[in-house]
């Protein structure tokens, strides 16, 4: 495991290691991918925490009900496994693969300003929940903002009206009163 020569900038999270799994140094992983075994795809992971990052490379992994059991190479005890727990997997931004029109990553929305359908600025996307009916925008006040409420917005057709990455704003169909 080396320290990285990434840019902070250059990765994106995609999971975390949980806890242990057994007595021969596998990790319980959870995945910000969807589906979740996506994850297994990136063979060599950045792992960080407080400060701290480590290079590792992913030897095998399976899915174990909602949460992916990975075996990492060079890792082979129960204990030296527990250290990595809390740590965040990322890998390079360029790795995502490309998305179709009007598909975006989580870490595209972050920091949007979100503008509802009478002009009215309601805040910046601070991060999303996944939920089991669709995904919800957690919207803080900014500088400029309407008021001092945080909202949560669903991201779903019918409430998100456009998205533009370059000016950083979303315009939304939603009752700033709600």
């Amino acid at each position: 495991m080396n320290a990285t020569p990434a840019s902070a900038d250059d990765l994106i999270v995609i999971g975390k290691i949980v806890s242990v799994h057994g007595v021969r140094g596998d990790v319980k992983v959870y995945s910000f991918t969807d589906p979740i075994e996506n994850l297994l795809s990136y063979k060599h992971w950045t792992l960080k925490r407080d400060g701290e990052v480590r290079q590792i490379e992913l030897v095998s992994g399976r899915l174990q009900n909602k949460v992916l059991v990975a075996k990492l190479k060079g890792l082979d005890d129960r204990e030296e496994a527990r250290l990595l727990a809390g740590f965040e997997i990322c890998v390079l931004r360029s790795l995502l693969p490309d998305l179709t029109d009007g598909e975006y990553y989580w870490y595209q929305l972050e920091g949007l300003k979100v503008i509802d359908h009478l002009g009215q600025l309601l805040g910046k996307i601070d991060h999303l929940l996944e939920t089991g009916s669709n995904d919800v925008m957690v919207v803080k006040p900014c500088a400029g903002s309407l008021d001092d409420r945080e909202r949560l917005l669903p991201y779903t057709g019918q409430c998100v009206l456009a998205v533009d990455l370059v000016a950083g704003e979303m315009k939304v169909d939603w009752d700033a009163d709600f």
